[in-house]
């Protein structure tokens, strides 16, 4: 259903569309790129997290193109659309949960302390976020009571972030502890990497979280200067995303950096013990008639040797 209703539209909002317009070129450049960045680097590492990551920039792009159609519809083709402003709402909705999902997955450390989430965490993530959406859409359908429901939902999905995040930090810590302490050096560069990915997340987290108290606590709904508002919140949301985005991009990453557990455990983290025996060729030949398996390892079961010792440092192996 239209409306042509354009001498109501105030003269204060005529330089949205031009700011929604050059919003929707960058966003758009960042998903492309974002796209085919992760498709070319794709063999260096698991990429699952970069393509669960590509639908924030495109989810944005959509809502920037909607307002953008809105508002020049409004001032040049003299018809205001109530679906299309529909459209914006939705995909504003949408963009704020991915963006809020993808960011309980990397404080998980999905793709980056594990290859997949356990079904606690999987279970977690699509609660806090289900209703994490239900109770935004309630927020700005203007319903009574939901503004105190999001604010707990805030709460509890920043707690729930930051808590995570913490523990990752821990366990990053303590491995490269143990790593200095037993001159271990076979996966330090991969640890510290994933440990400094982590201290910049979290960084990015504290700001998003002092942007979100801005937003909802000095709420000004007055016309004058909105678009020089928006146009300060969009550049702050998209430096944000750009900061995080080139964090967790695909890349040449250090040598091991893919090696992690398939699903972190709750154990306690050992390195199994390494037992060497010095003996000369006589007593070799004689030791070999015991039951012993005694040989020579090739160079590709010695790379598979390796990789599982890894996985035991890195994946909190248990005694």
């Amino acid at each position: 259903m239209d409306a042509p209703y354009r001498l109501g539209v105030d003269e204060s909002y005529r330089p949205l569309p031009s700011v929604y317009l050059a919003f929707l070129a960058i966003w758009l450049v960042s998903a492309c790129s974002w796209t085919f960045n992760t498709y070319r680097n794709a063999h260096f590492q698991t990429s699952n997290l970069q393509w669960t990551l590509a639908s924030v920039p495109l989810i944005k792009a959509l809502q920037l193109m909607l307002s953008f159609l809105f508002w020049y519809s409004c001032f040049y083709l003299q018809r205001c659309s109530l679906w299309m402003s529909f459209g914006v709402y939705v995909t504003g909705v949408l963009f704020q949960t991915a963006s809020f999902i993808s960011f309980l997955l990397i404080s998980h450390g999905y793709c980056i302390t594990c290859e997949r989430l356990s079904i606690s965490e999987r279970r977690t993530t699509a609660v806090l976020g289900s209703v994490f959406y239900l109770t935004l859409v309630g927020y700005r359908a203007s319903v009574p009571y939901f503004t105190g429901l999001l604010l707990i939902n805030y709460f509890v999905s920043f707690y729930t972030i930051f808590y995570h995040i913490s523990q990752n930090l821990s366990a990053l810590r303590e491995q490269l502890n143990y790593i200095e302490d037993e001159d271990v050096h076979a996966m330090h560069d991969a640890v510290l990497m994933k440990y400094i990915m982590f201290k910049k997340f979290q960084s990015a987290m504290q700001i998003v979280a002092m942007a979100e108290i801005v937003i909802y606590v000095n709420i000004d709904d007055s016309s004058t200067n909105y678009w020089l508002r928006l146009l300060v919140r969009e550049w702050a949301i998209f430096c944000i995303f750009l900061y995080i985005g080139w964090t967790f991009r695909s890349q040449d990453l250090a040598p091991r950096f893919t090696v992690m557990p398939t699903v972190k455990s709750k154990g306690s983290m050992v390195i199994p013990p390494i037992y060497s025996i010095e003996m000369d060729a006589a007593t070799f030949k004689d030791f070999s008639r015991h039951k012993w398996h005694i040989g020579i390892v090739s160079s590709s079961n010695l790379n598979n040797i390796t990789k599982s010792l890894s996985i035991c440092l890195f994946g909190f192996g248990v005694s």
